[in-house]
């Protein structure tokens, strides 16, 4: 029974932000590969799923209503072109994004890895 540990808020907006961030590192490395492609237009996390994230936080019981809820890539439509191919990748952002999701991305593992930890030590006694 230790399905509710794992139905907590925390722990269940950790595993969102968790799988957003690796669909995150997902669309850098695409748009990097696709640098100087004519006419690519960046993507990234679609910004409606930051907008339900929220909501359904604030709504009360966030584990059960964001169940359903799944981060997916889009166009990124506040990226402007610079180049005249159409192209609206920046590599420096796309560098400056993949630092900042690494460190996200690393953090959310501490946080859902301290939540297992703790677990293991409510089961064994033993920190290790």
């Amino acid at each position: 029974m230790i399905d509710p540990i794992f139905q907590t808020d925390n722990y269940q907006l950790a595993r969102k932000l968790l799988d957003a961030s690796v669909l995150r590192q997902d669309a850098i490395a695409t748009n990097v590969a696709n640098a100087e492609t004519p006419g690519f237009r960046r993507l990234d996390i679609a910004p409606d799923f930051a907008v339900q994230l929220r909501a359904r936080m604030q709504s009360g019981d966030f584990a059960q209503s964001a169940a359903g809820l799944r981060p997916h890539l889009a166009e990124d439509q506040t990226a402007r072109s610079v180049r005249p191919d159409g192209n609206t990748v920046e590599i420096e952002r796309e560098l400056l994004q993949m630092d900042r999701n690494v460190i996200e991305h690393q953090y959310l593992a501490d946080v859902i890895s301290s939540n297992l930890k703790q677990l293991k030590m409510a089961i064994t006694g033993r920190a290790t």
